[in-house]
């Protein structure tokens, strides 16, 4: 099991803010998709069903969900 640190935060000229934060966590399987990563990051902030570009960065991804000034960092924390 790999644990996920996901951050939540606004943005400014495309570039993150940090006017505020929230945070969360989950766990998944080592072998879990992408697709399923993001799919619980986005449900954890409440954005299941926006559509949103994702750059994959290996051990994290970047969700800058499309129309919003926000955006979602999923992170691998400690297993």
């Amino acid at each position: 099991m790999i644990k996920y640190i996901v951050t939540h935060t606004d943005t400014f000229g495309g570039e993150a803010n940090y006017g505020w934060v929230r945070r969360h966590e989950f766990v998944a399987n080592q072998n879990a998709s992408q697709r399923s990563i993001v799919r619980k990051a986005k449900q954890l902030v409440g954005f299941t069903g926006v559509k949103a570009e994702t750059e994959d960065y290996g051990d994290s991804f970047i969700i800058k969900p499309r129309g919003y000034c926000q955006v979602i960092f999923v992170d691998c924390g400690n297993s």
